[in-house]
């Protein structure tokens, strides 16, 4: 099972980016899947995370109004829109599955609840 993360880069304050998520070796469209992200000496925080049906989703206070995820199980990925971007968004962003609650409806918010993570992709906002 591999969870695969593309679309980061550099990019200006105020700028748009859309991180990509594609799933192999089992589907995961009955699963949240939720994005985090890490910044150099910090710790891992919550941006957002979707249901398995994609009607309800959360995000993180820090990108809320800003970021939008949404997914396509039919290709298996989830997507994160980023839009009004700030150099405080600057991290490597991580794409995760959770592969032991299928059909729940409110996404978990938690790292610990997700049992696949992808590779991650960096993230990079210049002022």
């Amino acid at each position: 099972v591999q969870l695969q993360a593309s679309g980061g880069g550099l990019m200006q304050s105020g700028g748009s980016l859309r991180l990509s998520c594609a799933a192999s070796g089992r589907t995961f469209s009955n699963n949240v899947m939720g994005w985090f992200r890490q910044a150099p000496g910090k710790e891992r925080e919550f941006v957002a995370a979707i249901n398995w049906s994609g009607s309800r989703t959360v995000s993180g206070d820090s990108v809320k109004g800003r970021f939008t995820i949404s997914r396509d199980n039919a290709k298996n990925t989830v997507y994160l829109q980023m839009n009004s971007l700030k150099p405080e968004d600057t991290a490597v962003y991580y794409c995760a599955a959770d592969s032991a609650h299928p059909f729940l409806y409110i996404p978990t918010t938690i790292a610990s609840g997700y049992s696949y993570w992808g590779q991650g992709t960096q993230v990079t906002v210049s002022s």
